[in-house]
This record gives structure tokens, C-alpha cells and sequence, in this order.
């Protein structure tokens, strides 16, 4: 098991409501067999969001290293209850188990999403528009309509009128697109109604209402649930399967954002199955992964065919070299054929 630094950078600065972002740092995750197959990962994390860093990941090596090495990719399952224990390192738990699921679909001659089940092999992904000044916005969106994306992603939290203008407007210049706006926490409660309600006067279809408070803040987050003419999405509020519950059991959301990075593969998959029991609804996000990372979440959410939106587009804003999925893209259809 190895662990390599990998490093990209943003074809232009990537602005959300927690800050400005320019680069990113990944870590690469290689696991060869004895009879040399290899199983690859990435691990990919945002440190305003989940509190990781790069140096923080790389001092993992050694641990996982001596969890897994010895064992057997078929005894995943027992793999995985070890490496529960890197409570700290989500995204590492995610790139590792990966991995493993990669080496052992390899040695047993399927593929991820089979292994995950099979559900479909075709997903449809949204892009996502940054916070900028309007001409840029629009402009922006205008290319991405014209690219074929129906569900685009619109970050806001930065100015309340300037952004409630760049929804509005944007809605002008793609019609027919559904929109997801993601505040990041940004909001009071009171000011998250307010934005919704504005937007919705403006009758703008708005599929999802992500994050709209602070993720610590349930009662808020219930708040604005029960009182949001727009379906409600926890993201940095659920990480763990147990993050998950809670907010099903509070009845604080409508939807939640599935992150590898924030949850690993075996909390995603508990979380997957507890939303699906309560009726809640899925989509699945990521934090900056390259190709290689992307690959694993298309591998989780077309296998589980859980999910009713899908935001996997963080490597069509990285610089990248040489393209690593395991996938074909065309405009928004995302294909595993």
C-alpha cells in the first residue's frame, strides 16, 4: 500500500462561501497484490469543509499499511471494520477502500459498479457555477447550457442580493435547466427562508437547497426545511452513518449530499441504506477528486442506483494531464460501457 502526493490546478479560482480556491492537493492510493494486481484510490479533501490536509493524509501510510498488508482483498468486509477506525482521515478511508474494491473487481473479473450492484450503468451529472460577479455567472452558464448540462449547481452565500440576482438571471439564460443552490453554511435561518421564498417569487426551479446553514445548527436546519417552498439537502452535516440518523430522526431534511470524502465507502453505503428506509432523498457530491477520484463515486452511484441527482464534476475544473477514469463522458452523461 502506497501513498503519492498528486497536485492540480483549478482552471480558474474556485469561490464558495468558505473561501477561494486555486489548487488541490490529492493523495493517490496504490494497492498491489502478490500476484500484481493493482487497486487505485484518491483521496481528495477541502480543509475548510472536513478539516484534512495533505500532511495530515500522508502520516496515515504507515497505519494503514499495517492494517492491511497480510490480508486477503476478499476479506473486505473485515478490511473495512479496521479501517473504521480512521475516524480523522475520511477521505483516506474512502481512497483505501477503494482501492481494495478495485484490486479485488480486478481479480475476480467485474467491475466496481457491478460489485456495488449493478443497478445501471449510465449516470447524468450537473456542473457547478462558483460564486463570481454576474456578467461572469451568466456568461458561465451560458456554456454550460449550451454544453447539454439540464441540472446546474450555482454557489451563493457571499452577497444576499447579488446572489439572489445571479440565480434569477441565470435561470433567464438556460430555461429549461433545474437548479441546485448550494449555500455552504453561509445562512442564518432566517435569512436562508427569506433567500428561498425570494427565489421562488422569481419562480425559479430550484430541485435542491443545499447547506443553507451551519452544520452544527439541526434546529436550524429543521427550521428552514419546514418553512422552504425548495426540498432541503445536509451536506457538511452529515459525514458519519450516525451524522445521518440523527437528522432522519429529527426530521431536519429532505435530502442528503453523499460524500466519499466526507463519509468513506462503508459509512456511504450505511448512510444509502437509512435514507432509503426513511424515505429520504440522495445525491451524491465530491470535494476537488481528479479523474481517478471521480471514478469512484460513478463506480458508488451508479452500482447502488440510489441517487436522484449527481454532482460529479470536480475534474472538469482541474488542469489534468492525462485523464484516469474509468469512464466515458459526454457533456453531462457519464457512461460505464
Amino acid at each position: 500500500m502506497k501513498f503519492e502526493k498528486t497536485y492540480y490546478r483549478y482552471f480558474e479560482p474556485f469561490t464558495i462561501s468558505l473561501g477561494t480556491h486555486e489548487d488541490q492537493e490529492n493523495i493517490e492510493v496504490r494497492l498491489e497484490l502478490e500476484d500484481g494486481t493493482v487497486g487505485l484510490g484518491e483521496a481528495s479533501t477541502l480543509f475548510v469543509i472536513s478539516g484534512e490536509t495533505v500532511e495530515i493524509m500522508m502520516q496515515a501510510e504507515k497505519t494503514v499499511q499495517e492494517m492491511v498488508v497480510g490480508e486477503h482483498v476478499e476479506s473486505y468486509g473485515k478490511l473495512f471494520s479496521r479501517l473504521q477506525q480512521l475516524r480523522a482521515t475520511p477521505a483516506i478511508r474512502a481512497a483505501v477502500e477503494f482501492a481494495i474494491i478495485d484490486a479485488f473487481c480486478k481479480r475476480i473479473g467485474i467491475r466496481p459498479y457491478q460489485f456495488f450492484g449493478g443497478a445501471k450503468n449510465h449516470i447524468e451529472t450537473d456542473l457547478t457555477v462558483g460564486i463570481m460577479d454576474l456578467e461572469s455567472t451568466l456568461r458561465k452558464v451560458k456554456r454550460i447550457y449550451e454544453e447539454g448540462f439540464r441540472t446546474i449547481k450555482i454557489k451563493v452565500g457571499r452577497n444576499f442580493e447579488e446572489d439572489v440576482q445571479r440565480v434569477v438571471e441565470s435561470r433567464k439564460i438556460a430555461p429549461e435547466a433545474a437548479f441546485i443552490v448550494d449555500a455552504n453554511q453561509a445562512f442564518s435561518p432566517k435569512d436562508a427562508i427569506e433567500f428561498a421564498r425570494t427565489l421562488y417569487s422569481e419562480k425559479v426551479d430550484v430541485v435542491v437547497y443545499e447547506q443553507p446553514v451551519n452544520r452544527y445548527n439541526v434546529e436550524g436546519l429543521k427550521l428552514v426545511r419546514f418553512h422552504s417552498p425548495y426540498p432541503v439537502a445536509a451536506d457538511e452535516s452529515v459525514f458519519t452513518k450516525y451524522d445521518a440518523l440523527r437528522l432522519i430522526k429529527e426530521e431536519a431534511v429532505d435530502m442528503i449530499n453523499i460524500k466519499l470524502m466526507k463519509s468513506g465507502i462503508s459509512d456511504a453505503l450505511a448512510i444509502v441504506h437509512l435514507a432509503q428506509s426513511a424515505g429520504v432523498q440522495l445525491m451524491i457530491g465530491c470535494m476537488g477528486e481528479s479523474s481517478l477520484g471521480i471514478n469512484q463515486s460513478v463506480h458508488f452511484a451508479a452500482g447502488t442506483g440510489a441517487f436522484i441527482y449527481h454532482d460529479l464534476d470536480a475534474h472538469l475544473s482541474l488542469n489534468e494531464k492525462t485523464f484516469r477514469g474509468d469512464f466515458r463522458q459526454e457533456g453531462p452523461h457519464i457512461y460505464l460501457d
